[in-house]
């Protein structure tokens, strides 16, 4: 049975176009039906991001919510993780989260999250679709829900959030780019609260600037700030901050495998990495696995997606894991991507190991890794074509021991897209033009984008 709605986190569109108010209050009712099934608190609790097409979706997911008999509290503007902590720290049975992360501002989304904080299942979305439309017995009088309004569980997760540093930030002056959406006054409030000096940007939100010039997708507007201010570190989230990138006090990006590098092998000198595992995907550098190696902890890889670094963090045990894009969950910390978690838990090792955050920088270099996204009239059985064949297995041979080659469709466009890393830019780009060259032949194919990702954020 396919997914008529979900797709692969949540809900997604342009709001009062695709994700409609309507669509909204149907699938909200729905979700509140499926709660009522469950051996969890009948409750609901509700965050949005900056949008301004946030407090009408939120109205639409709340009365739909009610009219299933759930209750709904609303906590007002607050990130991904919040409602994820609120969800599995508090009497809720359900979290909805209104946001559409790093899209533009039109977009929004809907996505849930359960008991646990966790998102819902694949087999629990397609179960809340299956009762979208369904007639059932409404609740009447007092079974219908209520709506109330409690900022309680973001002061319980801003206590958590301080908790993350006892070694406190005093001395430590950051920038911090809230990329005016959801943690524009969280990211700079627990900084201060810790005692770091804060310099503020992105943080004056109108409804339609979230994102639109700075944030993790544009690290280079805090990489800016960071070296015109002489900030010792730069933080940037996105719009829902469940991810986060840096900058060093010299302006250069630190991404998500440097975030991890970095504390993984602190955890590791100081013999608190166990099991000495981190969680990567199969966009992470060959640099920094080298690095982990070196360090004596081994690299698991999963393909690219946040639910699947999530399922590897808890078969393995392992204490870390994410994305070059600055997506990284802390499963000790919270079973979801944290930006804000993320960024005190990357400052506490800056603060313990009494280091420049341009001192981490040196610690390994990365290799060379391009991706080039080929836009083809059908990625239907590309694999095959015969001159494809032959030119990706000319550059697997000549990548062993050298290199990794990633080539696979887009799940939502007609574009594949062709990763090559190598140990030096002559192999790489040696490689990555044969397969191009026989994308065009086979599948008359077109560059539709060519990105050198070695110091970049990756997919």
């Amino acid at each position: 049975m396919s997914r008529k709605h979900f797709g692969t986190d949540g809900v997604r569109g342009v709001a009062n176009s695709k994700l409609t108010p309507e669509l909204a209050f149907s699938l909200s009712q729905a979700a509140g039906r499926y709660l009522k099934t469950q051996n969890v608190p009948h409750r609901a609790v509700i965050g949005a991001d900056t949008r301004r097409s946030g407090t009408m979706l939120a109205s639409a997911v709340a009365a739909g919510l009610c009219s299933a008999g759930i209750d709904v509290v609303t906590m007002g503007i607050a990130p991904t993780p919040a409602v994820s902590f609120a969800a599995r720290t508090s009497d809720f049975g359900l979290g909805v989260i209104i946001s559409a992360s790093h899209n533009p501002a039109p977009d929004n989304g809907i996505k849930f999250v359960g008991h646990d904080g966790r998102k819902l299942t694949d087999e629990t979305e397609l179960h809340i679709e299956s009762l979208m439309g369904q007639d059932f017995d409404r609740p009447t009088g007092a079974a219908v829900g209520c709506v109330s309004e409690d900022r309680t569980p973001i002061a319980e997760y801003m206590d958590m959030l301080e908790s993350i540093v006892p070694e406190r930030l005093e001395g430590l002056t950051v920038s911090v780019d809230g990329a005016h959406g959801a943690a524009f006054e969280l990211g700079p409030a627990i900084l201060r609260r810790l005692g770091a000096t804060v310099f503020e940007l992105g943080n004056h939100p109108d409804g339609l600037n979230i994102n639109a010039d700075g944030g993790a997708t544009k690290p280079e507007t805090v990489q800016e700030h960071t070296l015109a201010h002489g900030s010792h570190v730069g933080v940037s989230f996105d719009g829902d901050a469940d991810r986060v990138v840096f900058s060093d006090d010299k302006g250069r990006l630190i991404n998500g495998d440097r975030t991890i590098g970095i504390w993984a092998a602190h955890k590791q000198r100081r013999n608190e990495l166990e099991p000495p595992i981190v969680i990567g995907t199969v966009m992470s550098n060959g640099g920094f696995e080298k690095y982990m190696t070196e360090s004596g902890i081994n690299l698991v890889r999963t393909p690219v997606g946040d639910k699947y670094v999530a399922q590897q963090l808890v078969a393995t045990g392992a204490l870390v894991g994410g994305e070059q894009s600055g997506h990284i969950i802390f499963p000790l910390r919270g079973p979801t991507g944290d930006g804000l978690v993320t960024m005190l838990e990357f400052l506490r090792v800056l603060v313990v190991d009494k280091r420049a955050s341009s001192a981490f920088f040196e610690d390994y270099d990365p290799w060379p890794q391009l991706m080039v996204n080929v836009a083809v009239e059908s990625t239907a059985d590309w694999s095959t074509k015969p001159n494809i064949a032959r030119a990706l297995a000319h550059a697997e041979e000549n990548l062993a021991g050298h290199g990794r080659l990633v080539v696979r469709p887009s799940g939502t466009q007609p574009v594949i897209r062709v990763m090559v890393e190598a140990d030096s830019y002559d192999l790489r780009d040696r490689c990555a033009e044969e397969i191009v060259k026989a994308m065009e032949a086979d599948l008359n194919g077109i560059v539709h984008g060519r990105v050198d990702l070695t110091h970049a954020l990756g997919d």
